[in-house]
């Protein structure tokens, strides 16, 4: 058994995970304005590219499904219904693809010096949700234009869907970062999840579809058990039903979840749940980082 380090002394490479992060907040902002500088050197347009990527992505959905497919017909102000839940998967996408990197991006600093390793995951995230704000007022300015007003249901269920992800995809982030460092094979495996995540939420669709072809009662509630299907449909709460409610074409209470607050409130400890598991599994693999990197 490994003698226990003498009292007052901290064992090296050993820290105490995110409190650490929260604790060395100074750091974190230097890896975040890092990972933003290197991530646009040398690139004409900048920060903008973070968002023409999703533009040109919401504009192939919106007319192949809204127009061609003619959902914007049978959804009322199908554009703001498709962009509320777009933007917030749009976030875990990023965030979730470029934390599992993270530490191997890193290894220079990983290998050279000991600081709290958690940051790098953390700094992606951190990162993702930069660029999500501006979308967020677009989505605002978008749907006072459909009728939408301000109400606090609707503030309360946008925080609450953005906690859901910001916590799901920290816990996620730290687990396949560390996982990334022995086999890189989980990179692949993180492209594959994120090619089929954005299909298995109301986002594309309706939530009425899924309730007309899903079948089994069971089956229905393992689909409403992904937190992101939670999620989507708060931001769809939030900022598409208040403007579309009552509509004689599709009633917009039909296309929300039902209790839907008190299911976005079990994705969330589902969701931490998912964070501790996550914050173990990386401090049990941190430790040989530096030899594996």
């Amino acid at each position: 058994m490994r003698a226990a380090p003498p009292l007052g002394l901290v064992e090296p490479g050993r820290g105490a995970g995110l409190l650490d992060v929260f604790r060395q907040r100074y750091l974190l902002r230097l890896i975040v304005r890092q990972e933003m500088r290197v991530r646009y050197h040398r690139s004409v347009l900048g920060l903008l590219w973070s968002y023409v990527k999703p533009g040109v992505q919401f504009v192939v959905y919106f007319f192949a499904l809204g127009v061609f497919l003619k959902l914007n017909r049978s959804l009322e102000d199908f554009s703001v219904y498709l962009f509320s839940g777009f933007v917030l998967l749009n976030f875990f996408s990023e965030a979730f693809a470029n934390a599992s990197r993270s530490i191997v991006r890193n290894a220079a600093l990983v290998k050279k010096i000991y600081l709290p390793r958690e940051l790098f995951p953390v700094a992606t995230t951190y990162v993702a949700a930069i660029h999500l704000l501006p979308q967020v007022v677009v989505l605002f300015l978008g749907a006072l234009l459909v009728g939408w007003r301000p109400s606090d249901g609707a503030f309360a269920a946008a925080a609450l869907g953005f906690a859901v992800v910001a916590v799901l995809v920290t816990g996620l982030g730290l687990m396949l970062a560390a996982l990334n460092v022995y086999y890189r094979d989980f990179e692949n495996v993180v492209d594959l999840v994120l090619v089929v995540v954005v299909w298995l939420s109301p986002v594309l669709y309706p939530w009425s579809f899924v309730k007309e072809a899903i079948g089994p009662a069971w089956l229905e509630q393992l689909y409403l058990a992904n937190p992101l299907t939670i999620a989507a449909q708060l931001f769809q709460r939030a900022f598409w039903y208040p403007g579309a409610i009552g509509t004689p074409e599709a009633p917009a209470f039909e296309e929300i979840i039902p209790d839907i607050f008190t299911r976005g409130i079990v994705a969330l400890l589902g969701s931490l749940i998912l964070l501790v598991i996550g914050q173990v599994a990386f401090s049990r693999l941190e430790g040989r980082f530096a030899q594996e990197l």
